[in-house]
């Protein structure tokens, strides 16, 4: 494969090989139908980890660019059957794409009682069991997000699935599941005493509150999410230019 990673350059790593597989899967044989190499060998090959080539290829795959079956392997969606890219990754694999090492501190993973706003949300009744998955996980340092994760029983997970990292990536190969669209909230709130044990702050400090309500291609309800994260953690930034007319 013709292509090297400039370690030297400004550019992160993630975005050269980005460029480099869309350049790769708009060669003419790949678009005719030719698989992908293993995500194992294209790693070695371009020198990457498979986790940061797993979410480029993750991304390609939301973007529509690709389509991914268990036990066949990834191959070029034609043009004419490309589906909408909803462009957003959970904090996990933002973390992953900054090059950040992330530690996972706790795991928890247990099946609960139903709830009504559970139940509702899923469309199941209150006698089916919840999937519950609690994580606590930071840089090597401290931990600095909790995370709790309830899933649809619809989808058929077990509970002995490794839930530590890249879920949404596995729920695609392992369940043809496809999280598609992500509908959040996000606001800040006082720490607990409970969340303050966890990441590690004093009561009533500013901490960051996310909740997201994540559904398939079809808008079916895959997770119902809620993430606290203390404050200090990361720094968003946005920028918007603006408007231009033509002369």
């Amino acid at each position: 494969m013709d292509f090297k990673l400039d370690h030297s350059s400004s550019v992160p790593l993630q975005a050269q090989v980005e460029s480099m597989l869309r350049k790769l899967i708009d060669k003419p044989e790949y678009l005719t139908g030719k698989l992908l190499p293993k995500e194992v060998e294209l790693a070695k090959s371009i020198g990457v980890s498979r986790t940061l080539l797993r979410l480029v290829i993750c991304k390609l795959v939301h973007e529509g660019r690709l389509v991914r079956k268990k036990r066949e392997g990834t191959k070029v969606v034609e043009p004419s059957a490309k589906l909408l890219s909803k462009n957003w990754l959970s904090f996990y694999e933002e973390l992953v794409a900054r090059s950040v090492t992330v530690r996972n501190f706790e795991i928890h993973v247990t099946w609960v009682i139903n709830e009504e706003k559970l139940a509702n949300f899923f469309n199941v009744g209150l006698s089916e069991q919840i999937l519950k998955v609690e994580l606590l996980y930071g840089n090597l340092e401290r931990p600095f997000v909790y995370s709790i994760s309830f899933f649809n029983p619809r989808i058929g997970l077990k509970g002995n699935e490794d839930f530590t990292h890249l879920i949404y990536d596995f729920l695609e190969s392992e369940h043809s599941v496809i999280a598609k669209v992500s509908k959040e909230e996000i606001s800040a709130k006082a720490s607990d005493k409970f969340i303050s044990d966890k990441l590690d702050v004093k009561p009533g400090t500013p901490i960051l509150f996310r909740k997201r309500y994540v559904f398939d291609q079809v808008e079916q309800p895959i997770e119902y999410y809620l993430e606290y994260r203390r404050s200090d953690s990361i720094v968003y930034t946005v920028c918007k230019y603006p408007e231009t007319t033509a002369s």
